[in-house]
């Protein structure tokens, strides 16, 4: 039967509209009040073709099938509680004409059938794998976690990665963070609140309690799509703030999550289609992932409807309108009228149409102009200095270690960065650092005492703040020397490394103050270049208005300055770690060139340490009237050779002070038993990014995670590097980091009363001149 035997309807002048369309609602009551389908079943109504048929829970719940109300059309869809199986049913027995089918629905419960529907129909998805047990806990041959990343089935995700539930209904997806990022993870759960996920910096295991779908992070820039069908020629797409950037949900005024319009491109409007047709859902809503100027859909709800958007409503009632009427009544017409009905009676707006808002600004030639895109170069904040440590080693521990990464070629050099290699170099320092210092050096022992004491620095560098971070902390081991050696199996013969170099580099970390620099600087940013904006900036790029892009180089201060830049940018809260991970593009090419300028560096510090053993810069070796800085040594005082003794004198008193503190902290350490056990390397305790720099103050220890004899190490090089009193000879090269200890402790290690880096000294006054005189010819190259 086309239509219902409903009786006739009259309009106001006696007129015949004719037979309606019997619409059932065979949904939860819950969702049949909400507003948008209240909105929208208003418009269909307000047509005069239709009658809508309200189910109710008592009916869908309770009552047989053959009792339910008759409808021409039904909207039936699946939520908590519903009965899917009876309502099929039913469909079969009745057999009206369904918007949404009912069988595949069944598909939307599993995240597993979802992504294989997907790629069935040739719909871009992410990369993935799935991970299936039998019951929680159950060990797998075929997956294997590793500090940083997971296998499955031979395939690699490093982290960032995603682990999502195959259960469909199961909201608690996790992003796991790399060590180099800082670590952790983040929960992403259905709103609760103004909360959409958080963030535990303590967890970075796997869950292994049943099956999940392991797959690659996109790079969306914070931003998620949500894609509404009605039909497959009908789609409205909006953009959220992304609940993996801060977990904060933005609301209006009205307590509505904030969203935004966003156009479709073609290829995404087609997926749309795709969508709908594959899972035969004409009410779809799924979610968009833009990366890398591609599209992926992430996951399919079924039936969903657009908040708090009229047009949208008026759009739906007309598209299901036409879908309805030509499935039961053809030959009605289905042109939309001039006039909606619902809107008869409102006064119209001779103004109302497409407008385009711009911040058009008149220029000096009197033409409309528009900017059209804000460029901004920062620089890192404040960090500890950076330092390195260089030593040759024989130990068969080491050389083995080199061996076990670098895949066993013996004239391979070796990088360790992650937690786990640093670890094993951890652990085979500590069974070589000697247990206490001889008291006195004689000079057959000097170098067997010098290379004690590298270890000894290792060591400590290793186990500063009690985890690993690889954007922090690296060690090359380079072979130096090999000799050859039987094989194992004794046929022939094969190389072995007896000696090699490893250099530590460590130091260079932001610090408090430098994101809190940084963070400062992006509120800063956003309210004095966007007045007046409001919360558009923080729109991301989900509008044309704002298509925001944070790039930075792969050092790890550039990259937290960058994640609190844009905390306070964008006004974002919580960690950095997934600030980072989410809005910040890693580009390790923004420093390429800088080392093809090696040679002419080296020209220019030789020069200079010409200039400065001279007495000073010659104002007719070069450059012109015209342009003074441009002359060699400018800025550099014309006794500058003066200073230096001074600046060496300065540097030993202070380091005599630090070394008399590491002493007693040695001595301390020293107490220790022989046979104590060390605990192993804690990742989870590792990451919990506690701040204890108050605590370690008030105690009298050094500001972050140096301890003392990291910080007579630290001094001691530099007293050493900057004077050879062998050569008699000055290393002007060392006067930056110089400038970087100084400033380093005056700011965060005050608290120690370092005679010499005492505001009212002498010496720090003499250091101040030569600094501010020498920076400009010697520090400003540096990062």
């Amino acid at each position: 039967m086309a239509v219902s035997s409903s009786p006739k309807s009259q309009n106001g002048d006696g007129g015949e509209l004719g037979w309606k369309i019997k619409l059932g609602v065979c949904v939860m009551e819950k969702k049949a009040s909400s507003a948008p389908m209240k909105q929208i079943l208003e418009r269909l109504e307000a047509f005069g073709e239709f009658e809508i048929v309200l189910f109710g829970d008592k009916v869908i719940l309770e009552d047989p099938i053959e009792s339910w109300p008759l409808c021409d059309c039904l909207i039936a869809f699946y939520s908590t509680g519903y009965p899917l199986e009876k309502v099929e049913a039913y469909a079969a027995l009745r057999k009206p004409f369904l918007i949404n089918e009912l069988e595949p629905q069944h598909l939307l419960h599993d995240r597993r059938k979802v992504y294989e529907h997907l790629e069935m129909y040739g719909i871009p998805v992410p990369r993935y794998a799935l991970v299936n047990r039998e019951y929680p806990c159950q060990e797998l041959d075929y997956f294997f976690e590793d500090d940083d990343f997971v296998e499955v089935h031979g395939e690699r995700f490093s982290k960032p990665f995603v682990e999502k539930p195959v259960d469909g209904d199961n909201h608690s997806i996790m992003i796991y963070y790399p060590s180099s990022a800082g670590g952790g993870m983040k929960e992403l759960f259905r709103k609760v609140g103004n909360r959409s996920s958080e963030f535990h910096p303590d967890v970075r295991n796997v869950r292994r309690d049943s099956s999940y779908i392991y797959e690659e992070f996109m790079h969306t820039g914070g931003t998620d799509v949500k894609v509404y069908t009605v039909g497959p020629n009908y789609a409205h797409a909006e953009a959220r703030k992304s609940p993996v950037v801060d977990g904060v949900v933005m609301r209006n005024p009205d307590g509505k999550e904030v969203r935004y319009p966003v156009l479709l491109t073609p290829a995404e409007k087609q997926m749309s289609r795709e969508v709908c047709i594959a899972f035969r859902q004409g009410v779809c809503g799924f979610d968009l992932l833009r990366c890398g100027g591609r599209s992926y859909v992430c996951d399919v709800n079924g039936w969903s409807f657009v908040k708090n958007s009229h047009k949208y409503y008026d759009d739906a009632a007309c598209v299901l309108r036409k879908m309805f009427l030509d499935a039961k009544a053809p030959h009605l017409s289905s042109t939309i009228p001039p006039t909606l009905p619902w809107k008869v009676h409102e006064p119209v707006n001779a103004s109302e149409g497409l407008t385009r808002q711009g911040s058009g600004i008149i220029g000096t030639f009197g033409q409309s102009e528009e900017l059209r895109c804000v460029i901004a170069v920062l620089r890192h904040g404040d960090r500890t200095p950076k330092q390195k440590v260089k030593l040759k080693v024989t130990e068969e521990k080491l050389l083995n270690l080199m061996l076990k990464y670098n895949g066993g070629r013996p004239r391979a050099e070796t990088k360790l960065k992650s937690a786990v290699q640093l670890q094993d170099l951890l652990d085979a320092t500590r069974a070589l650092v000697p247990r206490s210092r001889p008291d006195r050096e004689s000079d057959s022992e000097a170098e067997d005492i010098e290379h004690a004491e590298k270890l000894r620095q290792v060591k400590a560098v290793l186990e500063e703040g009690g985890h690993f971070s690889g954007i922090y902390r690296k060690v090359q081991l380079k072979p130096l020397k090999w000799v050859k050696v039987p094989k194992n199996n004794g046929e022939g013969e094969e190389e072995r490394p007896v000696e090699a170099l490893m250099v530590l580099k460590y130091g260079g970390v932001l610090t408090h103050a430098g994101r809190k620099q940084a963070e400062e600087l992006g509120r800063y940013f956003r309210n004095n270049m966007y007045p007046g904006e409001g919360t558009g900036l923080l729109r991301l790029h989900s509008t044309y208005r704002h298509d925001l892009k944070i790039y930075s180089s792969d050092e790890g201060r550039v990259q937290m300055s960058a994640a609190a830049f844009a905390k306070g940018l964008l006004d974002l809260e919580g960690q950095l770690t997934p600030i980072l991970v989410s809005l910040v593009s890693k580009d390790s090419s923004m420093l390429d060139g800088l080392d093809n300028a090696s040679v002419e560096m080296e020209q220019a510090k030789a020069r200079l340490n010409e200039i400065i053993k001279s007495g000073g810069p010659n104002s007719h070796s070069n450059g012109s009237p015209e342009f003074p800085w441009m002359v060699d040594g400018a800025g550099l005082p014309p006794n500058a050779s003066e200073y230096l003794p001074k600046l060496v004198e300065l540097t030993r008193k202070v380091t005599e002070q630090v070394r008399l503190l590491a002493k007693d902290e040695d001595e301390k350490l020293a107490e220790t038993s022989p046979y104590d056990v060390f605990p192993p390397y804690d990742q989870a305790k590792a990451l919990g990014k506690t701040n204890i720099d108050i605590d370690r103050i008030a105690a009298g220890l050094p500001c972050g995670n140096e301890g003392f004899l990291l910080m007579y190490a630290r001094w001691r090089k530099l007293a050493r590097d900057l004077y050879n009193e062998r050569k008699v000879r000055y290393d002007i090269t060392q006067i930056p980091d110089v400038y970087d200890s100084c400033k380093y402790d005056l700011l965060h290690n005050a608290h120690l009363n370092l005679e010499g880096l005492d505001n009212s000294s002498m010496l720090l006054s003499c250091l101040q001149m030569v600094l501010s005189l020498m920076s400009m010819a010697l520090i400003p190259s540096r990062n």
